[in-house]
């Protein structure tokens, strides 16, 4: 068996009590446990399209990408096992659209390391169903409930908008910035002084702040923005339509998704996968940008400046810039030659 993590050796704890039972895995999925476990079916869903390819490779069409569960496609579950990620409210947001749609009397798992607030659930969810702590091992907590009644779901419900000078922000829990601009993002805009046009790409979009003020103030520049969160696709395509401009969202892992080149390739990139730290997907942006630039075109993004991306820029580009930075965050360009 794979590596696995702490909350997956919780789980595997229990097999025995979960081999004949028809599995859904949801949540903050982050190794192969679903792909691997034995079980009289497994299905999974997430929401992270990164984590989707690399399931259905083994799971094939028992993997689901998706922001919200589908009803046929976990009609026949009897067991959720749930990863609870780090934002309180996207667990309720996908807690509750699973538990308007799984039947009633399926068994739920809760599982996650204590860091990331898993043990707040009984309390976040107490309006819902009762949960009972079942195991503790390597800093994590196994909850067990069941579902005794469907609750109402409506995704329109769970929207925040807020505003970044005359743009509209719309958001959905899970989102980066979901409650306001972060200072990241907002170091990088104040760069763009001058009008720019051509074509945009934004990785990592989020809500798709960047590309949407970058657009409202360049009419002429022609938008892609690709995210591997089925929430950060959702919010920027509802962010560009309340600001009523167009552009392609995609789904996308850095540039799986991507066949285009562009003038401008710009993000503020992540850092983290769920509670993990890692630098994959900014590496990858960094190291294979030029492939996706035009002549002359530009990368342009910001980090907490004690990351490694200096050496990065200079290897894929022979060179980079500074052109903003406070005491926490650098803003870089690196240009195409």
């Amino acid at each position: 068996m794979s590596v696995l993590t702490p909350a997956s050796e919780v789980i595997l704890r229990h097999h025995e009590h979960l081999r004949a039972h028809h599995l859904l895995f949801a949540g903050d999925l982050q190794d192969d446990l679903a792909t691997e476990i034995e079980a009289a079916s497994v299905r999974v869903h997430t929401n992270q399209y990164h984590h989707w390819q690399s399931l259905i490779r083994k799971l094939g069409d028992h993997a689901w990408y998706g922001l919200v569960a589908d009803s046929a496609f976990i009609q026949d579950c009897d067991t959720l096992i749930y990863y609870w990620p780090k934002s309180k409210q996207e667990a309720r947001f996908q807690l509750r659209n699973l538990f308007s749609i799984l039947p009633v009397n399926t068994n739920i798992f809760i599982v996650g390391e204590n860091r990331s607030g898993v043990r707040s659930v009984d309390k976040l969810m107490e309006d819902v169903m009762t949960f009972r702590k079942i195991d503790t091992a390597r800093r994590c907590s196994l909850f067990y409930g069941q579902l005794k009644d469907q609750v109402q779901f409506d995704q329109n419900n769970w929207w925040n908008s807020y505003q970044v000078g005359d743009a509209t922000i719309n958001t959905l829990p899970g989102v980066f910035s979901q409650d306001d601009l972060d200072v990241g993002s907002r170091l990088l805009l104040s760069t763009f002084d001058a009008p720019i046009s051509g074509k945009l790409l934004d990785i990592a979009c989020g809500a798709g702040v960047l590309a949407t003020v970058l657009g409202k103030k360049n009419p002429d520049l022609s938008l892609t923005l690709s995210d591997v969160s089925a929430a950060a696709i959702t919010s920027s395509k509802a962010t560009l339509k309340a600001n009523k401009l167009k552009g392609n969202v995609v789904a996308s892992n850095v540039y799986s998704a991507i066949e285009e080149k562009f003038d401008w390739i710009i993000s503020n990139p992540p850092f983290h996968d769920g509670l993990k730290t890692t630098l994959v997907a900014a590496e990858d942006m960094i190291r294979m940008a030029p492939s996706y630039l035009k002549s002359g075109g530009q990368l342009r993004i910001v980090a907490n400046a004690f990351l490694p991306y200096p050496d990065l820029l200079d290897k894929a580009f022979g060179g980079h810039e500074v052109i903003a930075q406070t005491g926490k965050f650098k803003v870089y360009r690196a240009t195409k030659k």
